[in-house]
């Protein structure tokens, strides 16, 4: 394996610079962290073509998402970029075929890997630079628009681009740190609710067991009784869109709302929908 470049002189006045220069501090990054020696220790994938080892396939799937390549085959223009291989360590980059032969073939074991891998640099760099007690998670969805006949795509709720397939992921984001704290990847047409509970119970795991204060924000796709029941056994505070259901929005119009500030007046009640549970825990606050 070829050794990362130790003496190199940093210059931006070369008529030929391109944004993809950059790669050298990724890159300088990883190797302060050692980043290829964790990947080795904690990923398991036998193949039998060995030209490139595990970290360094990892990493050639992780550089083109870094310079902004959306497609394989645009990555194979660095194929013939030496001055990259040269950077990054790489002996040669792998072509297209290789990197989706090397997707295809992992085992569904392999995925829960790189997940438990994740969340292991998650629980570390959220301490970074100073240590943390407090975490505030973003719950969100979005939509993924494709153009051709992906595995999983349908066609969905897509404001853009409406009629065409599409992914429809939920999101969850650290907010003070902007880190991908978790994801679960879903069909264009997934039901507003669906994989919400998992993803929810996923990120809970993750959190460092040093964490003292746990804030959830949370649109209206994760508003509703199981999600709102495992927010409340935790303790976590949070805040919920609330569905616009017809019991609602006849309860709003008949609130006393106060002037909180030139733009805005508020209002406090409590609201049990038609559909949860008469348990403890199965109405909301809204303000």
């Amino acid at each position: 394996m070829r050794r990362s470049p130790r003496n190199v002189e940093i210059a931006f006045s070369h008529g030929g610079l391109t944004h993809y220069g950059g790669i050298l501090f990724f890159n300088e990054f990883t190797r302060v962290l050692q980043l290829r020696r964790f990947l080795t220790r904690h990923l398991l994938y036998p193949r039998r073509n060995q030209r490139y080892t595990l970290s360094q396939m990892i990493m050639a799937l992780v550089y083109p998402v870094i310079l902004g390549l959306d497609r394989l085959e645009t990555a194979s223009f660095l194929r013939s970029n030496g001055t990259f291989q040269y950077l990054t360590g790489l002996q040669s980059y792998p072509d297209p075929q290789s990197l989706r032969r090397f997707l295809l073939q992992a085992a569904p074991e392999f995925r829960e890997q790189l997940h438990r891998l994740n969340d292991r640099l998650l629980q570390q760099f959220i301490h970074l630079p100073d240590h943390r007690s407090r975490l505030i998670l973003d719950l969100d969805s979005t939509v993924v628009t494709v153009f051709g006949r992906q595995e999983g795509a349908a066609v969905g709720y897509n404001p853009r681009y409406r009629g065409k397939r599409s992914y429809d992921p939920l999101l969850c984001l650290e907010a003070n740190s902007s880190f991908l704290w978790d994801a679960e990847l879903r069909r264009g047409d997934a039901g507003t609710w669906a994989g919400s509970v998992e993803l929810l119970a996923s990120c809970f795991l993750s959190i460092p067991a040093d964490i003292r204060e746990l804030r959830v924000r949370a649109d209206a796709g994760f508003g509703y009784h199981p999600v709102l029941e495992m927010l409340e056994a935790r303790p976590a505070q949070y805040a919920v869109v609330a569905r616009m259901t017809a019991s609602l929005k006849r309860a709003l119009g008949g609130l006393r709302y106060e002037r909180l500030n030139p733009r805005w007046e508020i209002a406090e009640f409590e609201h049990r929908a038609s559909d949860w549970p008469l348990v403890a825990g199965a109405s909301w606050r809204a303000d």
